[in-house]
């Protein structure tokens, strides 16, 4: 693994790779979650619990897998062995957690999704905190690590071209006699082609050997329950750092707030825009085209801006965009016109897809920082904090968008939902996002790590380490 400049095209491609199965199992879960409501009848309380209780269990394991990760004496690295066995439990995981039947209790199925979604969640920690910080060590350039996390996100959005269409492929007789049959079958698709993908960091990107590192704590059952109190030691010092505490608070509040009311964009198309009746595949374009929008506009043009403009002012401007693009998703979802929606996406896609390929840049840049104040490496420390807020608000936006089903008073299965119902959950649709947007925007306002201060603890590093040398 390249350390310092440029970093090899091949290695960006490999943790790309992982970047799409790190993006489709979740892509693919809120795809197959619509099933839950709408064809085996869960109430909205459900809904709620099932996204938030793993996601929080999955957060709170994400700090001691960084301590793990970051201290693993090993001839492969510190992170290739976990990248491999965690995909592996996650792939597993994923597709037994969707072989549900109708025919069960409401009681049974929810339970049984209970079980293995605590199982999916634990390969995904362990795939996935390791994978994040192997992507933090690629490069030391400033520049290099936006193009490492834009080339990631750019092969990880596919996921979110791809996981759409399984709307319908699930909701076309033609295809599936039911829903929860074509979740079946698919869920074992995903797992099959996504956990390779998932493994193509660890065979691809190399690792230095660590088996003479002298300075790691120990691992033993001992040692890592010893590490408890230096793991919450670690996550404050982390959090007490004020640019990383900006990243992770905006961070969060964007992506919570995107995610509370993605989950009901089926919903509101076939409730507002279909009166009720199957909205074919423009729930599928909705989230489909948004992703391409991403893909080949948004990343791109996110990458210039963050060269020219500064990370800040790139993330200010790409997240003001996407402010545009949920205030227009109010006025252009028209009964009889659905395809006026897609002059939002280009606006709202900006949101999303600015926010990763910027973040996990500045996180980089902050891991510098905390080097030359406490002379450590601690990319799997501050990765799985940054994706413990990422995880939490995930939690959050699935609690609370089970409470807003509830509050509305959404009717699982019901061909018809009351006026009052689909106008609730459209002001949360565009209202949500927008008031996290702003309020994310107001925390990033005065960050204060620009170019010339990564440039010069960059250069004190470098010093550090030649006079040590």
């Amino acid at each position: 693994m390249s350390t310092t400049g440029v970093v090899p095209m091949g290695q960006k491609i490999a943790f790309g790779v992982g970047m799409l199965a790190n993006q489709m199992f979740p892509a693919a879960m809120s795809i197959f979650m619509v099933v839950l409501v709408q064809d085996l009848g869960f109430p909205g309380w459900m809904w709620g619990v099932i996204f938030f209780a793993p996601r929080a269990f999955d957060s709170v394991l994400d700090p001691i897998m960084g301590f793990i990760s970051d201290n693993t004496r090993s001839k492969w690295g510190r992170r290739r062995q976990y990248v491999f066995w965690g995909s592996l439990l996650m792939g597993f995981a994923f597709a037994m957690l969707w072989q549900l039947y109708r025919e069960n209790s409401v009681m049974y199925n929810f339970t049984y999704v209970m079980v293995w979604s605590f199982v999916f969640y634990l390969g995904l920690t362990i795939f996935g905190v390791p994978y994040v910080s192997m992507g933090y060590e690629m490069s030391d350039d400033y520049h290099e690590r936006t193009s490492v996390m834009a080339i990631s996100q750019w092969i990880g959005q596919w996921a979110w071209v791809i996981a759409p269409w399984f709307w319908v492929i699930m909701y076309d007789p033609t295809w599936f006699p039911s829903a929860d049959e074509a979740t079946r079958s698919l869920s074992i698709w995903v797992a099959v082609v996504f956990t390779l993908c998932a493994i193509a960091p660890a065979v691809f990107i190399r690792g230095e050997s660590t088996t003479d590192r002298d300075d790691y704590e120990p691992l033993d059952f001992r040692g890592i329950l010893g590490s408890i109190k230096k793991i919450a030691q670690n996550f404050i010092e982390a959090f007490s750092s004020p640019p990383f505490r900006k990243l992770c608070i905006a961070t969060f509040l964007i992506f919570n707030g995107f995610n509370t009311v993605a989950s009901f964009t089926y919903f509101v198309i076939r409730s507002h825009l279909f009166g009720g009746a199957a909205p074919g595949v423009w729930p599928t374009l909705f989230g489909s085209v948004g992703a391409i929008v991403t893909t080949f506009i948004v990343i791109p043009i996110v990458a210039r801006m963050a060269k020219t403009l500064g990370k800040k002012r790139a993330f200010i401007l790409s997240q003001s965009i996407s402010i545009v693009g949920y205030t227009l998703l109010w006025f252009l979802m028209i009964p009889g016109k659905p395809y006026m929606f897609l002059f939002a996406l280009p606006f709202h896609s900006f949101g999303i897809g600015g926010l990763f390929t910027i973040m996990m840049s500045m996180t980089s840049d902050v891991l510098d920082i905390d080097e030359l104040n406490t002379g450590k490496r601690r990319e799997g420390v501050f990765g799985a904090i940054y994706w413990w807020m990422v995880k939490l608000g995930f939690a959050f936006a699935g609690a609370l968008s089970g409470l807003i089903l509830t509050l509305v008073n959404y009717q699982s299965g019901a061909e018809e939902q009351t006026e009052g119902a689909v106008t609730g959950l459209r002001l949360v649709f565009s209202g949500l996002p927008i008031i996290c947007t702003l309020i994310a925007i107001a925390v990033m306002w005065n960050y204060k790590v620009d170019e010339n201060y990564a440039k010069e603890v960059r250069a004190k590093l470098d010093a550090r380490k030649a006079a040590e040398a």
